[in-house]
């Protein structure tokens, strides 16, 4: 099964309409609400990364058998350190997205931290892609 949602630049209020479908589908699958709780604070978190730190982008999720996959592809200003990023309180999110209680720099860290395998590809000026999977 393949799930597909944009994720729109700035719109803080959509982040978490990935993560509340690929729930409601988890949820029909019988999948075990521990696995179901890791996968939605992934994708949570990768969503609000690309709300704050892009211009938008996709997630896919792609749940067949036993593991979830999840592509999440944006178009922003790309990851110039991911070693440093993935420091627990590393952020280089704008003030305004501070504000707004975004950008503690717990997002790729969280992300690790729920799943079992996760890549990041980026390139400084053309955008950052994760992949990311979870037995379920």
């Amino acid at each position: 099964m393949k799930l597909v949602f944009e994720i729109a630049r700035g719109d803080f209020t959509a982040a978490g309409k990935a993560s509340s479908g690929i729930k409601k589908v988890l949820k029909q699958l019988l999948v075990d609400p521990k696995t179901i709780k890791r996968i939605v604070v992934a994708v949570y978190e990768a969503e609000v990364n690309v709300v704050a730190h892009s211009v938008g982008g996709t997630l896919t999720a792609n749940i067949s058998g036993n593991e979830i996959t999840v592509v999440v592809q944006d178009y922003g200003p790309g990851i110039s350190d991911i070693e440093q990023a993935m420091k627990v309180g590393f952020s280089t999110a704008s003030r305004k997205v501070r504000e707004m209680g975004f950008g503690a720099g717990m997002g790729l860290p969280n992300i690790k931290k729920n799943t079992d395998e996760l890549t990041i590809q980026s390139q400084p000026g053309k955008g950052t892609m994760l992949v990311f999977s979870i037995s379920i």
